[in-house]
Parts: C-alpha cells; sequence; structure tokens
C-alpha cells in the first residue's frame, strides 16, 4: 500500500438510505472530490428503501445487505471504513461492533446518546489500533476556516466573548420537502440522558467553540424548555458559558424558532476586534475593528486561508455552500485515513473522533444538572453529581 493521498477509499453505509436525513448529503460529499467510492451498504431497514438506494447511488446488488451485522462480517476485509448513519440511539450498538472488528469507522454526530455510553466505546477503544470520527462539518466552511486564521494571528486581539446559535423552526413548521411536510422522526422526539436537541443541535455549536477558540468551557449554566406541540420534550435551550483565559459566552439552540430554517450563527469578539459569520451567507465574514472600520471579506477579497484552490471549486461570487463544507470534511478524513492505513500518525486540525465527542456530550450533560440544580455546573464536578 501506497501514501497516495489521491488513492480512492472503499466506503460501506450502515444506514443512510433513501428515507435518511443525512445519507444522501453524506454520499454526495464524500463524491464531490473523488477521494471515496460508496461501494457496499445496510442503508435501511425496508427491503424497497434498501434497494432502491443501491440503484439510485449505483451499487451492485451482492454488495447491498438487509442485516448491518452481515455487512460487516461480509465486507470488513474489502472496506476501508464503515459509516455509521443510524439513528443516534442506535449508535453504540453499531459501533460497539465495529470497534471489536478493528474496523475505521466515520460516524455521523452525535456519536452516542450521552456520557454514560461514551465511556463504553471508551473500554474499548483503542487509540493505537482504532481509527474513529465523528463529522462535524460546520467548520468545513471556508470562511469559517478563515475566522480561525484570524484568531490564531491576533487580527482580533485577546478573544473575550462568543456567541453561537442554532434556531431552527422545524417542530413548529416542518420543512417543506418535495410538496411534502417533513415531520421529526421518532427518536428525535424522546429525550435520553441529554436532551436530544443538544444531539442534533448542541454538539454543533459545542464543536465550532472548541474549534475557533481551542478551549473546552469550565463550568455553565442553561435553561431548558419546551415550546412545541410536543410534551415532555426539550425543544429549547439556551446557557451561559465560562471559558479558561476569562471568555465569556452563550449557546442557544431552537427546533421552534419561527422564521428559521438553519440560522447557525457564531459572533466572536476580542479587544482589537469582533467577527460574524452566519450560514445563509456563508462566503462572507464581517469583521469590525476598535478603530471604527468594518469589513467584509469573501473568497474574492483579503483572505489569507480560504484563498486556496481547494476551496475554490468555482470562482467566487458563486455561493459555496453546505455540501461543499461537507465535501472538504470528507477530503480531510480521507488525508487521515489514508495515513492510518499506512501505519502513519499525524493530527488533523479539522478531523475529530471519541475525546471530542465525549468533551461536547459533558458539555450538555453539565447543562442538564444545571437545570436540575438551578445553578452554574462546573464540568469537573460532574462525577460527583452522579
Amino acid at each position: 500500500m501506497t501514501n497516495d493521498g489521491n488513492r480512492k477509499l472503499r466506503l460501506a453505509f450502515i444506514g443512510g438510505g433513501n428515507n435518511s436525513a443525512v445519507g444522501y448529503v453524506h454520499f454526495a460529499a464524500s463524491q464531490l472530490d473523488n477521494k471515496f467510492d460508496v461501494v457496499a451498504g445496510a442503508f435501511s431497514r425496508t427491503l424497497e428503501e434498501n434497494m432502491s438506494t443501491a440503484a439510485r447511488w449505483g451499487i451492485n446488488t451482492n454488495s447491498v445487505y438487509n442485516d448491518w451485522r452481515q455487512l460487516v462480517e461480509a465486507e470488513k476485509e474489502n472496506i476501508d471504513a464503515f459509516v455509521v448513519l443510524t439513528p443516534t440511539p442506535h449508535h453504540l450498538e453499531v459501533i460497539e461492533t465495529l470497534l471489536k472488528a478493528n474496523v475505521p469507522i466515520i460516524s455521523e454526530k452525535a456519536l452516542v446518546i450521552g456520557p454514560s455510553e461514551i465511556e463504553k466505546i471508551t473500554s474499548i477503544f483503542d487509540k493505537e489500533k482504532h481509527f474513529l470520527t465523528v463529522t462535524y462539518n460546520y467548520s468545513g466552511y471556508a470562511m469559517v476556516r478563515e475566522l480561525k486564521h484570524l484568531i490564531k494571528k491576533n487580527t482580533l486581539g485577546t478573544i473575550q466573548k462568543i456567541h453561537l446559535e442554532m434556531p431552527q423552526e422545524g417542530f413548529r413548521r416542518p420543512p417543506d420537502i418535495a410538496g411534502k411536510p417533513s415531520m421529526p422522526q421518532a427518536w428525535r422526539l424522546l429525550d435520553n440522558e441529554i436532551p436530544t436537541i443538544c444531539l442534533d443541535l448542541g454538539v454543533h455549536l459545542h464543536h465550532l467553540s472548541a474549534y475557533l477558540l481551542e478551549v473546552e468551557p469550565l463550568e455553565t449554566i442553561a435553561q431548558f424548555n419546551n415550546h412545541s406541540q410536543y410534551p415532555n420534550l426539550i425543544d429549547d435551550a439556551f446557557m451561559l458559558l465560562n471559558y479558561p483565559n476569562n471568555i465569556k459566552g452563550s449557546m442557544w439552540m431552537s427546533k421552534t424558532a419561527i422564521g428559521h430554517r438553519n440560522g447557525l450563527k457564531v459572533r466572536i469578539y476580542g479587544d482589537k476586534g469582533s467577527a460574524s459569520w452566519v450560514q445563509l451567507n456563508p462566503d462572507e465574514l464581517e469583521l469590525n475593528y476598535n478603530d471604527g472600520r468594518r469589513e467584509i471579506i469573501d473568497r474574492a477579497g483579503q483572505c489569507e486561508y480560504a484563498n486556496q484552490f481547494r476551496y475554490n471549486r468555482m470562482k467566487p461570487g458563486h455561493p459555496t455552500g453546505f455540501v461543499e463544507a461537507f465535501s472538504n470534511l470528507y477530503t480531510d478524513i480521507h488525508s487521515e485515513l489514508v495515513q492510518f492505513l499506512n501505519s502513519s500518525k499525524s493530527e488533523s486540525h479539522y478531523v475529530f473522533g471519541l475525546e471530542h465527542a465525549k468533551d461536547g456530550l459533558n458539555l450538555f450533560k453539565a447543562a442538564q444538572k444545571s437545570v436540575e440544580l438551578q445553578r452554574w455546573v462546573k464540568l469537573d464536578e460532574l462525577p460527583s453529581l452522579e
């Protein structure tokens, strides 16, 4: 096996069929830069959906399985990585099986439903022989990576505040897809060890804060709410956060914010300037400085990082989007996986795994404890609260 960064790798999907919320996004993103082939799968528990997905993606029916365990057993010697796309409450069973089979894993977020399941994975995970990454794709946007570059070169000065929000309206106004309302999947309407909205939206906000700041929160105080027609379900959450170096922050996530299809927004403030990025306008980064200057930069402007060829599949003025950000992540995963398969080690700035997932789930466990206790909860006091 050679260290060929252009060698296409072979993927098998567990879940992700036509009736999946994320399957086609993963398929399209994995194909965009010609880094992967999806060659096998157990896409759906429904035979008709399983076969129709394979037909749509041009996958040989001999490599399509109606049982994911049969897929793993039959294909583990032929596959470079298995992609886990089943609902999050099903992830633990699948990931444990894949780890025991010693095959590389690419998992949709959230990795599992809470810290107790993370501990089960940790007990069998061996970083020397296992490859496990989780797809937090929003840091794949070129201008988010530009923002990280600006923070690291001190353009904004000493960071003082970060505010992240991800309001959506799907529980109050389900999105209309192909003429039909896309109702919430059943598993999204049940809270487990931590609220499912934290698994669905919150882990992205945690990821972006950790990616940009390169530190984890120290403590949080939270408010959880139910504003939808679904009883006994957290569908709106607000958190205040304290980080190291006296950085303050907040996170807001909602499934009941009418008017927001996906209102992901990041604002970060330093003592020299501030920056704002909105996903619905992904190619622009707004900067403000303490001398009164205001700038909007894009890939055609004074970018120092996002001007790389890999982020410019088409010239500026033709906006990049969600699938392209996801594809950037898949390309990063390809680079890491090639090195792993060749017994080489590296540390990626873009590919995140077990420890990162654990940090995020612990944060939202602390938020839940904060709601119960009605006070700030430090992350390092969690074990004593269990």
